[in-house]
């Protein structure tokens, strides 16, 4: 397939923070920038794909515990901040 020329935009969002960790970390993991990760996590979840297979599932428990994440989906809209 060939590329799909496109316009990227910069942001600035909020994230909790070891979240963001494990998900740059994951991004240098998987050899891709932050943007190009979360581009292709929203892009499957739109269309109901797991964006990841077993080994990146794996290596994302990892990189939770390395970071201290301990979220997971049932927190997803449950968060405060303090």
């Amino acid at each position: 397939m060939p590329a799909k020329l496109i316009k990227r935009t910069q942001t600035g969002v909020r994230i909790e923070a070891s979240l963001l960790k494990v998900l740059k970390a994951l991004a240098e993991y998987l050899d891709m920038s932050l943007g190009d990760l979360l581009e292709g996590m929203v892009l499957h979840c739109f269309e109901g794909k797991a964006p990841f297979g077993d080994e990146t599932l794996t290596a994302i428990v990892g990189l939770k515990k390395v970071y201290g994440c301990d979220l997971d989906a049932s927190h997803s809209h449950q968060m405060k901040e303090n």
